[in-house]
């Protein structure tokens, strides 16, 4: 196996099993399983494994897989998986046919691919920054439906119309 492969196994097995927040303790670490490279090395093989910086539990930032939800924390554990607790998002509110939900910093992406996949009779798609998401209803639908779908997967999300 090439040094390269090695040295991705080595990164995807380090980011599994740590919490890391910089680049410098990623380096860190592979420097102890035997690894020498430069920094700017390091930084293309995160991009080429595409992993971001994502918050955790504690609103620390640290390194993950793209597409990884590290909110699941937030997830009331008395209530379905597919729920989101309202811990994790901050606002919803409509304009025309549109609406925008705010989020903590860093949840917008997974809670996105969230309601794509669990409303997708209601809402046509998302778009997801950092932490704001455009929902896009379906034609015909309402808002009164926009919310009660939203409420089904955002436990506790208060909005009166």
């Amino acid at each position: 196996m090439d040094i390269k492969k090695e040295r991705h196994i080595a990164i995807r097995r380090a980011v599994k099993n740590h919490s890391i927040s910089s680049q410098e303790e990623l380096k860190n670490i592979l420097e102890k399983d035997g690894f020498t490279f430069a920094q700017a090395t390091l930084s293309r093989d995160i991009k080429e494994l595409k992993i971001v910086k994502y918050p955790d539990v504690n609103g620390d930032y640290i390194y993950t897989f793209h597409g990884e939800n590290n909110y699941s924390s937030e997830l009331n554990s008395s209530a379905d998986e597919n729920e989101i607790s309202s811990r994790a998002t901050s606002s919803l509110e409509f304009s025309g046919g549109l609406a925008i939900l705010k989020t903590r910093p860093g949840y917008a992406m997974g809670i996105a691919s969230d309601i794509d996949s669990l409303a997708s009779e209601e809402i046509l798609g998302t778009i997801a920054g950092d932490d704001t998401i455009l929902l896009i209803p379906r034609e015909g639908i309402s808002r009164k439906a926009v919310i009660d779908v939203l409420q089904n997967i955002i436990l506790n999300l208060k909005y009166e119309i």
